[in-house]
């Protein structure tokens, strides 16, 4: 059997593929999930990814952000929040090492060395070094391990709804009750 495909057939289908190019809800039972090229959950990040404070020794990288893909984000997200957090850092005490909102859920991600400077495609908030983009490790030698944990949240709010500037218990109070789910990625750095 033959098919016959007409202008407004391929229009249509061409459209019906367009729309399962961009993030779609997830569907009932899959995870949400977040993830990179440059290292698995759990794995270690590469020295290049490390932060570049001059004004700290413990900053030996080259604060490379490493690319972030996400997938299966919950029905209903109409934004998502970024939070890197070091809970081995300052001794215990943790280090947020980026603090972003505003995120679209139909970006999928962001590439390598993206959002290590102020971009439109989030919103800065406030890290532990008052930055509101991306800086990566500068554990003190010989502090062993420290677990950099990458959450992704998915939120009820539109994109804008937040100011720019916020900490993360600043986020996490705006946060309450608007969550509808959460994707983590752990890197593990040391020196």
């Amino acid at each position: 059997m033959r098919l016959l495909m007409t202008t407004a057939t391929a229009a249509l289908l061409a459209g019906l593929l367009g729309a399962c190019a961009t993030q779609a809800p997830a569907l009932p039972g899959t995870p949400f999930t977040l993830s990179s090229s440059s290292f698995a959950d759990g794995g270690v990040l590469e020295k290049r990814h490390a932060g570049n404070l001059k004004e700290n020794p413990n900053c030996v990288g080259d604060n490379v952000s490493p690319p972030l893909a996400w997938s299966n984000v919950p029905a209903g997200t109409k934004s998502l929040a970024m939070v890197v957090y070091d809970p081995d850092g300052r001794s215990g005490l943790g280090v947020v090492h980026w603090v972003a909102y505003s995120i679209s859920p139909t970006l999928g991600g962001f590439a390598e060395n993206e959002v290590a400077v102020p971009s439109t495609k989030y919103v800065g908030g406030k890290s532990t070094q008052n930055l509101g983009n991306y800086m990566g490790p500068c554990p003190p030698a010989g502090t062993g391990w420290h677990h950099y944990n990458y959450t992704l949240i998915a939120t009820d709010l539109e994109p804008g709804a937040l100011p720019p500037g916020l900490t993360r218990d600043e986020l996490f109070a705006r946060l309450a009750g608007r969550a509808k789910g959460s994707a983590t990625l752990i890197g593990r750095y040391g020196r």
